[in-house]
């Protein structure tokens, strides 16, 4: 299961999912065996599951149910080096040669992991890992040069 934010399933999720798959496996272990229609009902889970645990099951026991942790790529980055980034991102753009503007996007960002730690990221594994740290990307708020202040003001009025 995947969430908007990139994210999966936390430790208790996963702990919660395999506990379900164990059931299962005392279910089709039972002295009459019960089947995998019966299982998905009692567990009130789908019945396509129930037939892949128990296939699952069957192939290389309890154990093939067993959880094997969270999905997905590894972070490129140390804990460690996590914590550096955290303290990067504190002091702000202007301090890494970023000085137009006090915002940082997930393209410097990218760019800043490049410079400091030598790993490359792509701009959208840096939104990700900036939202793993509590960091949001922020736009930039981009005016022409030939705003008229004083127009923008009075239509403002207007409308």
């Amino acid at each position: 299961m995947r969430y908007a934010d990139g994210g999966g399933l936390t430790a208790a999720g996963r702990q919660r999912r395999e506990t379900v798959r164990m059931q299962a496996a005392e279910l089709f272990d039972e002295d009459e065996g019960v089947k995998p229609p019966e299982v998905a009902q009692r567990l009130r889970v789908s019945r396509k599951s129930a037939y892949q645990w128990y296939r699952i099951w069957r192939e290389g026991g309890v154990q093939a149910l067993a959880s094997r942790g969270p999905s997905g790529s590894r972070c490129r980055l140390s804990s460690r080096c996590l914590e550096k980034l955290a303290v990067y991102l504190e002091q702000g753009p202007a301090a890494h040669g970023w000085v137009e503007d006090q915002v940082w996007t997930a393209a410097r960002v990218a760019t800043l992991i490049g410079r400091k730690f030598h790993v490359s990221y792509s701009v959208s594994g840096a939104t990700r890992l900036m939202h793993r740290l509590g960091f949001s990307p922020q736009v930039p708020a981009r005016r022409v040069a030939e705003r008229d202040e004083q127009a923008v003001t009075l239509w403002k009025e207007s409308q």
